[in-house]
């Protein structure tokens, strides 16, 4: 269903679910909280990876599973959004980065999977379609929040309204994702690059994502101020100490 492996502190999470095209069920949101709990928590986890075993990255919701659940259909819908929600909110609120490798196909919630991503890297035959107009329902897994975010509010919802299916090329043009990598290199280009994160300021990262984040809603002058709180914090701390010293030192930090 998803499996996890750990190797120099950087967490694979692989969506495996290759038979229903890693479509997300009431199980699988299940464990997508068990393991974001797990990412967030354990502190010999330093990065992140989402990708997917199969040629499909996720074709979101399990129809299928929603339409034969044994209670209103409105009724499970919230079940499994309830999960998959607080999934996505441990990973995007995680102090750790968070890439997506996108290997295929990311339609409906796998699309908003890897909007909640920090990074994306996508395979050059990934393919992004928002899907959920299509069957005449709304997005979830935190698509209206961070799409209108990453491509603004017309480029959404021209996505939603129309179910405009984006090459990897024309997400990479959008800003959806960072780079577009050939399928065979995709994994240990991600790998490296989580690595390379893994050994660096875990908790500038967080700091600096809730900055970020918290952006949209401030002010110019209340942002600053917030960002003043936050250096003056960061630079007391062993992180800051560290990369401190390093540079009057002419070394390269040591964080880890």
């Amino acid at each position: 269903m998803i499996d996890v492996t750990l190797q120099h502190h950087v967490a694979t999470v692989i969506m495996n679910r290759s038979a229903a095209k890693n479509a997300i069920d009431l199980e699988t949101a299940k464990r997508l909280l068990d393991v974001a709990l797990e990412c967030a928590e354990n502190d010999d986890i330093r990065a992140v990876v989402l990708t997917s075993s199969d040629t499909v990255f996720s074709v979101g919701g399990d129809l299928k599973s929603f339409a034969s659940a044994d209670e209103a259909i409105n009724t499970h819908l919230k079940r499994v959004t309830g999960y998959l929600h607080q999934a996505i909110s441990h990973f995007a609120r995680m102090e750790k980065p968070v890439i997506a490798a996108v290997n295929g196909v990311a339609a409906g919630a796998g699309m908003s999977l890897v909007c909640a991503c920090d990074i994306v890297y996508a395979s050059d035959k990934a393919k992004f379609v928002a899907a959920y107009n299509k069957i005449g329902v709304t997005p979830d897994g935190s698509l209206s929040y961070f799409l209108p975010r990453i491509v603004g509010i017309r480029r959404a919802l021209e996505l939603l309204y129309t179910n405009r299916l984006l090459t990897a090329a024309e997400a990479h043009d959008w800003g959806l994702v960072n780079a577009v990598i050939a399928p065979e290199q995709l994994q240990s280009t991600v790998q490296q690059l989580a690595e390379q994160l893994a050994q660096g300021p875990t908790n500038a990262f967080g700091a600096t994502k809730t900055l970020f984040y918290h952006s949209f809603e401030e002010t110019l002058e209340s942002q600053m101020q917030k960002e003043s709180l936050s250096i003056a914090k960061k630079i007391a701390d062993a992180e800051g100490q560290e990369g401190l010293h390093a540079f009057l030192e002419k070394r390269e930090p040591k964080f880890l």
